[in-house]
């Protein structure tokens, strides 16, 4: 199970159609840029998050399954 937080990391990566830097993710989300730092480690750790290029995430199929 994953916190708030980790939900609106989520949210927000599947709003992306191409992988998206953390920035990106931030000003998406509304949250500051290491809270959403920290919860895409955490979120990666889970498979929920895959880095397909360095500095840029995108949500895997399992993090679209957690979301619904």
């Amino acid at each position: 199970m994953i916190d708030d937080e980790g939900k609106k990391v989520l949210k927000a990566l599947v709003g992306f159609t191409d992988p998206a830097s953390g920035k990106d993710i931030a000003n998406a989300s509304g949250l500051d840029a290491k809270v959403v730092s920290n919860k895409i480690k955490t979120l990666k750790t889970k498979g929920l998050v895959d880095s397909p290029a360095r500095c840029k995430y995108a949500v895997t199929a399992a993090g679209k399954d957690e979301l619904s």
